[in-house]
C-alpha cells in the first residue's frame, strides 16, 4: 500500500496552497497554461468588442456578443459534459483547445485582411464558446484524477486565481495593445498564449473515464447521456444544493447591470467610476484565492457553501446602502472574496462527491448554472430598478440571497453536516 508523505497542513497557513502545484508537474502546466490562456482570452473578448463598437458605432450590437456566447455555453455546456464521460477527457480537451486557437488565427487573418464584417466576428465568438463549453467539463473532471482529495480545495482556490487573474489582468493589457498596436495585435498575443494551454494538455496522460475504461475492457462502448445526468442530479441532495445555492447568489443578489446607473446617480461619477465597480469584485475574488490558505482546514463544507453565500447577500444588502464610493468598493470586493470561497467548496464537492464517470456531466450543468444564472441576475435587477429604484433592487436583493440560502438550509439540513472526509452526493 503506497503512503503519503505530505506534510501535515501549517495551522498557521494564511496565503494561497501551492501544494498542487508542488506535487503534481500535469496540473502545474495545466494550471499555467490556463492561466496564460485566460490572460489572452481577457485580451480577445475586449478586443472584439472594441472592434464591433468601431464598426457599428452601435452599443446593442456590442451587447449581442454575450447573446452569442451565451447560447452555446448552455447548450453544449451540457453536451460537452456528456462527452467528456464518454470519450478521452485529455484527447477532448487537446481536440477544443486546438479548436480555441484556430479561431484566434482566424481573428488575426481578419484583422491582417481588414475585413470589417461584424456577423464574421459573432461566428468566431459563437464557436469560441462552443470550444470552451467542450473543453471546461473535460478540464475540471481531470483535477480529480491528477491530485489527491485533500488538495483539491488549495487547487480550486488557485484555479479561481486563474480566471480572475484573466478577468483582471487580460481586458486592461488588450486595452493597452489594442491602442498601441491595434486588434491584430492583440489577437496575434492571445493566439501565442494558447500554445501554454496546447502544450498542457498534449503532455497530459490518456484520462478515459472509469466507467469508459471498463467498457473497453468489455469491449463495449456506450456513449454518456445527459438524461442519466440529470437523473443522477435529481436523487442527489448536497450536489443539488451548490447549485441551487449559487442561483441564489447569482439571480437574487447580482447588481452588475446597475452599475452604469449607480456609479452616475449614488456616486456622480462617469465611465470610470463604472469601470471601478466592475473590477472591485474581481479584485476580492483573487485576494479571497490569494490568501485561501485556511480553506484547507475546513471539512464542513455544505455549511461554508451557505455561510459564503449569505455573506456575499449581506454585502450586497449594504452596498445597496451605501453612497461613497470607497465604501461601495469595499463591499463589493468582500462580496467577490466571498464568491471565491463559496466557489471553492462547491468545485471541491463536484469533484470528490461525484463518481468519476458523472463528473464531467455535472460539470456541464455547473456551466450551465455559471452562464446563464448571472444572465438572468441581470434581467431581474434591471427589471426591479425599473419598477422601484436601484436602491430596492440591490439591497432587496441581497436580502432575498439571505433568506433564500436560510430557506434551503432549513429544507435540507444535511447539507450543512457534509464532510470532506466523507463524501456524500
Amino acid at each position: 500500500m503506497n503512503e503519503t508523505t505530505e506534510p501535515p497542513v501549517s495551522r498557521t497557513r494564511i496565503l494561497a496552497d501551492l501544494t498542487p502545484l508542488r506535487t503534481s508537474p500535469d496540473y502545474r502546466r495545466l494550471w499555467f497554461g490556463n492561466t496564460v490562456s485566460w490572460v489572452g482570452q481577457g485580451m480577445t473578448a475586449l478586443a472584439v468588442s472594441l472592434q464591433v463598437y468601431d464598426i457599428t458605432g452601435s452599443a446593442f450590437s456590442v451587447g449581442l456578443i454575450g447573446f452569442c456566447s451565451l447560447v452555446p455555453l448552455v447548450v453544449f455546456g451540457l453536451y460537452g459534459g456528456a462527452v467528456a464521460d464518454t470519450v478521452d477527457r485529455r484527447k477532448l480537451g487537446l481536440f477544443s483547445a486546438t479548436g480555441s486557437f484556430l479561431l484566434s488565427l482566424v481573428l488575426v487573418a481578419v484583422a491582417v485582411a481588414g475585413v470589417e464584417q461584424v456577423g464574421l466576428l459573432y461566428a468566431v465568438v459563437a464557436l469560441q464558446a462552443v470550444c470552451f463549453a467542450l473543453n471546461s467539463p473535460a478540464r475540471s473532471s481531470m483535477i480529480a484524477r491528477l491530485l489527491p482529495a485533500e488538495q483539491l480545495p488549495a487547487a480550486n482556490a488557485l484555479n479561481s486565481m486563474t480566471s480572475t487573474t484573466g478577468a483582471l489582468v487580460g481586458p486592461m493589457l488588450g486595452g493597452l495593445i489594442v491602442g498601441w498596436w491595434g486588434y491584430r495585435a492583440a489577437y496575434t498575443v492571445d493566439a501565442v498564449t494558447f500554445t501554454a494551454s496546447l502544450y498542457a494538455m498534449w503532455r497530459l496522460p490518456s484520462m478515459l473515464p472509469e466507467r469508459a475504461e471498463d467498457e473497453s475492457r468489455a469491449g463495449v462502448r456506450k456513449r454518456a447521456s445527459v438524461l442519466d445526468g440529470l437523473r443522477f442530479l435529481g436523487t442527489r441532495p448536497n450536489l443539488r444544493m451548490t447549485f441551487f445555492t449559487d442561483l441564489c447568489a447569482m439571480v437574487l443578489a447580482h447588481p452588475r447591470a446597475l452599475f452604469p446607473v449607480v456609479a452616475v446617480v449614488w456616486y456622480g461619477g462617469d465611465a470610470k467610476t463604472t469601470g471601478l465597480l466592475v473590477a472591485a469584485p474581481a479584485l476580492g475574488a483573487l485576494l479571497g484565492g490569494v490568501f485561501s490558505g485556511w480553506l484547507g482546514r475546513i471539512r464542513q463544507h455544505g455549511l461554508a457553501v451557505m455561510v459564503a453565500v449569505a455573506c456575499w447577500g449581506s454585502a450586497i444588502a449594504v452596498f445597496g446602502l451605501t453612497r461613497q464610493l470607497w465604501l461601495g468598493l469595499i463591499f463589493l470586493a468582500l462580496a467577490g472574496c466571498a464568491d471565491t470561497i463559496s466557489m471553492v467548496f462547491r468545485n471541491t464537492m463536484l469533484q470528490a462527491a461525484v463518481p468519476d464517470e458523472m463528473r464531467g456531466r455535472l460539470q456541464g450543468v455547473f456551466i450551465v448554472v455559471v452562464a446563464g444564472g448571472p444572465r438572468l441576475g441581470d434581467f431581474l435587477a434591471g427589471s426591479v430598478a425599473d419598477l422601484t429604484s436601484p436602491a430596492v433592487a440591490i439591497t432587496g436583493g441581497g436580502i432575498a440571497c439571505v433568506v433564500a440560502v436560510s430557506l434551503l438550509a432549513l429544507r435540507w439540513r444535511g447539507f450543512a453536516r457534509y464532510d470532506a472526509r466523507d463524501p456524500q452526493p
